[in-house]
């Protein structure tokens, strides 16, 4: 009996997807939950996995189809995995014997050869001449497959012939390599691409910097990242944790970052979910830490590294990549030194980490080394006033220059 494989149920957020990649073809065996398609929406790709061991009976949609929530995109037969081969071998087996024995009950002769009308057809179509063609059916009887090789072996030895003129075209070919390759913009890069000229376009985005000697954290991390990790079942200390914890303390005095605006209202939220941008092959997404006003170091770096994990390997659920009312964006993983980060609507504010560098700063009319990290804080003009983003950026600073601050909550 066949099963209709359906596309999963896409949230409201999600109007359709497309089909990214089908792992199995129509005839090969599956086994339970192994997996089928991928299907990426413009914010995740999600996964289809087959519902019992059997085959694929029919594709319906291609890949690069587009598909909607619940949409049937093939045809499955449940059944024994290990018995669906021999069942398709065997019946195309049976056919051929049957064809072989009505090819040569009409059997035609051609001067010394004997044709079946089918290879006899095939013949006239392509101007082959049957005395040259091997037989190999009953008495040099020449089948139908027989004339398809014979052609097959003809076409070939054509293009070995033609092949000793490329050296010519190659001489005549411009001085220089100038290939061009044009591919598809996946469904999450075009829905990336969208966002960002949304907030470019529809916002009063604006950017406000500062620096914050790390000096501190480090010495922090270096001195109880032994003990932290072995306390916290392996949980490493890294920086986003302190960087965290210090915007949810700075989005509690400057309520205003935490807002949005939703038309000619602004709402004002009363939790930090706060966004970590993460860097993947296929675009770049931003996971949410619900609740962080809750939760402690140890619980906030566990989870931004499940996050990174899960996000290279494409396992991140819709729910986990929507809303938040503040994100968090480190370029500094990838050496960036200064930028401009682009809102994340609808929130009204972003803040950018960037590389951590010793430059000479002047401390106590003395010259010292510090290691030192420029942030930035892009934010929608219509919503804050400079006054207030540049505040909220000092208080980050101050908090992570003295990171028991962060604990004392002052």
């Amino acid at each position: 009996m066949s099963t209709d494989i359906k596309a999963p149920q896409f949230p409201e957020s999600v109007q359709d997807g497309s089909i990214a990649t089908w792992h199995k073809k129509v005839g090969e065996p599956v086994s339970r939950d192994e997996l089928l398609v991928d299907i990426e929406t413009d914010k995740v790709v999600m996964e289809v996995s087959a519902p019992a061991d059997g085959t694929l009976t029919e594709i319906l949609k291609q890949e690069g189809d587009t598909v909607e929530s619940a949409e049937v995109i093939a045809k499955f037969k449940a059944g024994s995995v290990a018995a669906a081969p021999a069942g398709d071998d065997s019946a195309p087996a049976a056919d051929d014997k049957s064809a072989d024995t009505d090819e040569a009950a009409a059997s035609q002769s051609d001067g010394d050869k004997l044709l079946s009308p089918a290879a006899r057809k095939i013949a006239d179509e392509n101007n082959i001449d049957p005395q040259s063609v091997q037989g190999t059916g009953k008495d040099g009887r020449v089948t139908k497959e027989d004339v398809m090789n014979h052609l097959s072996a003809k076409t070939k030895s054509a293009s070995a012939t033609s092949a000793p003129a490329a050296p010519a075209e190659t001489e005549q070919a411009p001085v220089g390599d100038r290939p061009e390759k044009r591919v598809p913009m996946t469904r999450l890069r075009k829905r990336i691409a969208e966002r960002l000229l949304e907030a470019s376009n529809t916002t009063a985005m604006l950017t406000t910097f500062n620096e914050v000697n790390m000096a501190p954290i480090m010495e922090l991390r270096a001195k109880y990242r032994d003990q932290f990790e072995k306390t916290h079942d392996g949980t490493r200390l890294g920086f986003m944790g302190f960087f965290v914890k210090a915007a949810v303390e700075a989005l509690r005095r400057f309520p205003a970052v935490n807002a949005s605006i939703d038309n000619d209202d602004i709402v004002y939220h009363g939790y930090q979910d706060i966004g970590v941008a993460v860097s993947t092959d296929k675009g770049l997404v931003v996971p949410v830490i619900r609740n962080a006003e809750q939760m402690g170091l140890a619980d906030i770096e566990a989870t931004v590294r499940d996050f990174g994990l899960r996000a290279r390997d494409g396992k991140l659920g819709i729910d986990e990549i929507t809303g938040g009312t503040f994100t968090i964006t480190n370029g500094g993983v990838f050496g960036s030194l200064l930028s401009t980060p682009i809102l994340n609507l609808p929130q009204s504010g972003i803040l950018g980490m960037h590389k951590i560098q010793e430059r000479p700063m002047a401390v106590n009319g003395e010259v010292k080394i510090l290691p030192m990290m420029y942030l930035a804080l892009s934010y929608d003009h219509r919503l804050l006033d400079g006054k207030e983003a540049v505040q909220f950026l000092v208080t980050i600073k101050e908090l992570l220059e003295d990171p028991a601050r962060i604990l004392l909550e002052v």
